[in-house]
């Protein structure tokens, strides 16, 4: 071991290597002769932080500790968690992505696997691994990242960033996980112009060619990682669900868009009712934007119907869906295999070609939850709150769509139409709302309350695959903790305590594979499996 050891941000300890380390490692004399502590280096690291004007200066301030010194970085994100999330993840993370190329440094330890090359999968995984025992795989292919949609592989930033929050909240290893981002070109036409773009300049393959990509990769992972946790990220609309089906039932994958938000948006839901003291099975939930995410949140909101003792055909009859035609009927074209369960018969309204804007359905059908995930902001207007408001005593409104911009409302907005009523959840973080004397916390239905337990109660389980058993015991164990008594509480529990909420999801996930014996390792105990999965940032 040499000096090289600087350059490695898994072994890498800066001016914490004590003076014998530095004899041993040939390093006296390359490093200030001060040696500080851990907490020394994230004190000096935060002052730092704090001295950086923007978002994105803070951003690449932060990336550039985390590509030297893993170890530290995390120590600095654990102590300020709420504060770091906005900047390494969403919102910030939508500019880097739009200007990765630009701004690109190095890779950090992404795999980087280009369709022109499926005989290079394995190479690049193993080459990207560099020998570390890999538990966790992140994947992309960039086309629909957050509501900004096609980045190619820009869309590794993506990845990164996850990961990145799985270790904070979870505390999954960092030398364990792999982010990876599969080039299947792009349909950006700023991105094919720009030529300092460093990804396939070409349009996005489909069809067969991709499928068997797909397959290869998948494959692989499984024979060089074989007790991996498989997540995947940001496909577009008409590959993700198809490719969670294929793997779903054999094995431990996860596709965050269609089950996180799903997940999180149940678990608010739960937490909604929690406060309203109303039943599941008794709501009208209305989607907004039926894409991959507003139907995976559809569908897990539809199965906990079922869970809770509709049959499917009543259950169905809850559930309405609105996409950029208007509400989607059984004779709309193009209907997507998700979109098809939830189509309603013309027949059962009186001016069905009437039903094509927002404010037209919810005065149709009346809905008690109403989701926004169609990246249009604004689109909940005054109007049809107003009009939801009227004909529900505690409507539930989730406008999830982000970064920001994108957002169908805001919050203060909401409390104001509903008269201090409604029962609000964003998909990125919202300022409390002073209204009429209450102070109302908005819930930010954010995938990372959820995910990161999700992934360790997973992991520390060896569960062989990831159910729907597991999936509502995730989402109940967070929509419990509400409390129901406390005046304008939110309907879901704060970022700023992530770490503790990831430990119940974690739980409740694991205790749930191993009471259906899914478990592929002995577990005698839940809780002790999950702190041995643990990793603790120090040296």
């Amino acid at each position: 071991m040499t000096q090289s050891i600087l350059n490695d941000p898994f072994k890498n300890k800066g001016t914490a290597f004590t003076e014998q380390e530095r004899e041993q490692l040939s390093l006296v004399g390359i490093l200030p002769p001060a040696v500080q502590t851990l907490a020394e280096q994230a004190e000096q690291v935060y002052q730092q932080y704090q001295s950086k004007s923007s978002a994105l200066e803070k951003q690449t301030f932060l990336m550039s500790i985390f590509n030297e010194n893993r170890v530290l970085f995390f120590k600095v994100f654990s102590q300020h968690v709420a504060e770091f999330m906005p900047i390494v993840y969403d919102p910030t993370i939508a500019t880097t992505v739009e200007h990765y190329s630009e701004l690109f440094v190095q890779p950090q330890n992404a795999a980087f696997l280009a369709i022109d090359n499926p005989n290079s999968i394995e190479d690049s995984l193993r080459n990207a691994a560099g020998g570390r025992d890999i538990r966790l795989l992140c994947v992309t292919d960039g086309e629909g990242v957050l509501g900004i949609g096609d980045w190619g592989t820009q869309g590794v930033d993506i990845t990164v960033g996850k990961l990145m929050v799985y270790t904070a909240a979870a505390g999954i290893d960092p030398s364990q996980v792999l982010p990876v981002v599969i080039d299947a070109g792009t349909n950006n036409e700023s991105l094919l112009n720009n030529p300092l773009y460093l990804g396939l300049k070409q349009h996005r393959v489909r069809g067969k060619r991709y499928d068997q990509f797909i397959d290869q990769f998948v494959s692989a992972v499984e024979k060089l990682f074989p007790d991996v946790y498989l997540h995947f990220e940001d496909f577009g609309r008409s590959n993700a669900a198809n490719i969670l089906n294929r793997y779903k039932d054999s094995q431990l994958v996860f596709n965050d868009d269609i089950q996180g938000t799903g997940i999180i948006v149940l678990a608010g839901v739960l937490g909604a009712l929690n406060i309203s003291k109303q039943k599941l099975t008794d709501q009208t939930y209305l989607c907004f934007g039926a894409g991959s995410a507003g139907a995976g949140i559809t569908m897990r909101v539809y199965n906990e119907m079922i869970a809770e003792g509709l049959s499917p055909e009543d259950a169905k009859q809850h559930f309405y869906m609105v996409d950029k035609q208007g509400l989607l009927f059984t004779d709309t074209p193009d209907l997507t295999p998700e979109q098809k369960p939830f189509a309603r018969l013309r027949n059962e309204f009186a001016n069905p070609d009437s039903l094509t804007d927002l404010l037209s359905v919810v005065k149709a059908v009346h809905p008690t939850i109403l989701v926004g995930t169609s990246t249009q902001p604004g689109t909940f207007t005054e109007a049809v709150i107003k009009e939801m408001a009227a004909n529900t005593e505690r409507p539930i409104i989730f406008p999830i769509s982000n970064p920001t911009k994108l957002m169908e409302a805001g919050a203060a907005d909401l409390i104001k139409w509903t008269a201090g009523k409604g029962l609000i959840a964003t998909g990125v973080p919202s300022n409390d709302v002073q209204y009429h004397g209450i102070t109302y916390q908005i819930g930010q239905a954010n995938n990372a309350l959820i995910y990161p337990g999700l992934g360790l109660g997973a992991i520390a389980s060896s569960a062989s695959v990831l159910n729907d058993a597991m999936i509502s015991a995730a989402a109940h164990s967070l929509g419990g903790i509400v409390d129901p008594e406390q005046a304008g509480v939110a309907v879901l529990p704060p970022v700023t305590k992530l770490n503790q909420f990831s430990d119940t999801v974690a739980a409740a996930v694991a205790q749930s594979a191993v009471d259906q014996k899914l478990n592929q390792k002995p577990i005698k105990s839940v809780q002790e499996a999950i702190q041995k999965t643990q990793w603790q940032p120090a040296y």
